[in-house]
């Protein structure tokens, strides 16, 4: 299950041209841990309709919680997937 708040799915539509409920849409090829933050984090990089984006979320639960979603470059891409390796 995908959760997000209405306000950030706003701000988001607004920043990024996306709505956060796209997330559930992605196609998934790396995930990371983002350790920057008190909460645990992750990053998330995938393919929605063709094109790459990046989905930042926490879970709650057994729900993901959806923070951002935005275009990916494929700089990002390539170097999580490098360090999988």
């Amino acid at each position: 299950m995908i959760e997000f708040d209405p306000t950030k799915d706003r701000q988001n539509i607004a920043k990024h041209g996306l709505s956060l409920a796209r997330a559930i849409d992605m196609e998934v090829i790396v995930s990371v841990r983002d350790d920057r933050f008190e909460e645990p984090r992750f990053r998330t990089y995938g393919l929605i309709d063709g094109v790459l984006y990046c989905l930042a979320y926490t879970m709650r639960s057994e729900a993901l919680r959806a923070i951002s979603l935005r275009r990916s470059r494929r700089k990002e891409l390539v170097r999580y997937v490098e360090a999988e390796d």
